[in-house]
């Protein structure tokens, strides 16, 4: 029975390299081998590679510096924090929160089986993100320190107790997560600001990576007697992979201890967390009048409450919503400075830091491409705003402007924080809020078109048409390129006629592109909605 869960639980989690959503069918086998070498590719090509390379890199110098258990603590420490946030959302959704919890239940399993076939999923999953740090560490190590039996010994005890520590890790944050998103009633928005989160750490560490690791091997013997003296724990986890047997031991034990310690715990809380039904308010009844909505106003509450509603929705296809913005304050604090060194870069063309600010911006409008799926979304139940007394016009009205309010106030925010910044004649400025504003017009209707022209409605997870539509890469590589390909063009011949006409032409150009495309959505889009 255990094996048969824990067969169960991993098929849910890979699921996607044997089943096709986009074509609701299984995959063949030579597709579903090749998305395994494409997962070992990224598991051992990049993050393992990556990781070794960062091993190699600081292996030599702590050893020279007879701070080898540095090292270690270091990897060790990366391992266990890439670990326990690769899975701490498995943990939530798999170990506390799964919507088969009723279902297994109520049929004659013990609840111990369920608990250990949703632990070892836990424990599984977050040895292997560890595994691409630990692994590659270890083998640097004993490359340049040379193999000996303690050390072999001891690196394969230290692997198993960072998967340990990993497992801990992923299973309290996975409770805290499922003990606040009972209390929760907008789940996605939370998942959405803590996926950013994450995000944002992931780059501020990626940056500072570089200072830290030359910082460390520098000043290594500063750094380790401080350690030693403060923590005497890390020194001697630290030197687990050194081969200390005395070590070892300790920590080996300590793990046994806190797995016995977990199960304990789990086996008190799982049920209480498991059959929680969340937060439940009671409400008294009041009859009021309710206000009756417009055709065009209940279409767009129901677009912005698909939106908001998806985690998946928000992050793959409205991440530019606040990147965007980020960007104008960015030009806020920094835009003097960045226009300075810009105008050195490119002193021989006029205005050409504007162009690229702007470009920029309109590049950044791409990321928000809420309209390409829109039509997709609505999936088997498309009958139903074509079965309304709506024109259909009115539908994809609706979406394309959608797209627009979502990108057109971040847009029009980033502009007038760069009018601070540049330094220019009064008709640029005008066209500098202009033209972005009339781009992203232009890449609401294009997306709505692209959506209805490469719809995807036979889906059985909504990340095939957000996320893995051949439509959504289309749209967002047109925008990409059209925009960069601005910036070039002004490089190339534009600066020649002056940024007044050249961004002036491309208002223009934009304007017409934008009233041609709408007037498609409304006379051949309409029909082709109507018959799909």
């Amino acid at each position: 029975m255990l094996k048969t869960l824990l067969k169960k639980q991993l098929g849910e989690v890979f699921k996607g390299y044997f089943y096709n959503a986009k074509k609701n069918k299984m995959r063949s086998k030579f597709a579903v081998a090749l998305w395994i070498l494409f997962f070992v590719a990224i598991m051992v090509g990049m993050l393992g590679g990556m990781f070794g390379f960062l091993a190699y890199s600081l292996c030599d110098s702590l050893l020279a510096a007879n701070v080898g258990w540095l090292y270690f603590m270091i990897m060790s420490g990366i391992a266990i924090v890439l670990g326990a946030f690769g899975s701490v959302f498995n943990t939530y959704s798999g170990l506390y929160l799964a919507k088969d919890n009723d279902l297994l239940l109520s049929m004659p399993v013990p609840v111990n089986i369920i608990i250990a076939s949703r632990l070892l999923n836990v424990y599984l999953l977050g040895t292997m993100y560890a595994a691409t740090v630990v692994l590659p560490a270890l083998i640097v190590y004993w490359y340049f320190a040379g193999i000996t039996a303690a050390r072999v010994i001891c690196g394969i005890a230290l692997f198993l107790v960072i998967s340990v520590i990993v497992l801990l890790l992923s299973c309290i944050l996975g409770w805290v997560v499922a003990k606040i998103s009972l209390k929760l009633k907008n789940k996605s928005i939370v998942t959405v600001l803590t996926s950013l989160v994450f995000i944002g750490g992931y780059y501020f560490l990626y940056f500072k990576a570089s200072d830290l690791i030359r910082d460390v091997a520098i000043n290594a013997v500063f750094y380790g007697e401080k350690i030693k003296g403060v923590a005497y724990g890390l020194y001697l986890f630290g030197r687990i992979g050194e081969g200390d047997a005395l070590a070892t031991l300790v920590f080996c034990v300590a793990s046994v201890v806190l797995t016995i310690l977990t199960w304990i715990v789990l086996e008190r809380s799982f049920l209480k967390i498991a059959t929680a039904t969340g937060k439940t308010t009671k409400v008294k009844y009041v009859a009021k009048s309710v206000k009756e909505k417009s055709i065009f106003g209940a279409l767009l509450a129901k677009e912005l409450g698909r939106f908001t509603a998806s985690a998946n929705y928000m992050l793959n296809c409205g991440l530019g919503i606040l990147l965007i913005p980020a960007c104008g304050v960015l030009l806020l604090v920094k835009g003097k400075a960045f226009l300075a060194l810009l105008s050195n870069f490119l002193g021989g063309y006029e205005d050409a830091a504007i162009i690229l600010i702007i470009t920029g911006l309109c590049t950044l409008t791409s990321m928000i491409d809420t309209a390409v799926p829109a039509v997709s979304l609505e999936g088997k139940s498309i009958w139903i705003p074509q079965s309304m007394p709506i024109e259909p016009k009115t539908v994809l009205r609706v979406k394309a402007i959608m797209q627009f309010m979502l990108s057109g106030l971040p847009m029009l925010f980033s502009c007038v924080c760069a009018l601070f910044v540049v330094e220019t004649s009064v008709t640029v400025k005008v066209l500098m809020i202009v033209m972005p504003l009339l781009y992203t017009a232009l890449a609401a209707v294009f997306n709505t078109m692209i959506g209805l022209k490469m719809p995807l409605l036979n889906w059985t997870n909504e990340m095939a048409p957000i996320k893995q539509s051949g439509a959504v890469l289309l749209a967002m590589l047109i925008g990409w390129g059209s925009s960069i390909g601005q910036f070039l063009l002004y490089m190339w011949q534009g600066y020649k006629i002056g940024s007044v006409a050249y961004l002036g032409i491309w208002t223009a150009v934009i304007a017409v592109l934008t009233i041609g495309i709408f007037r498609w959505l409304d006379t051949k889009g309409a029909k082709l909605f109507a018959s799909l």
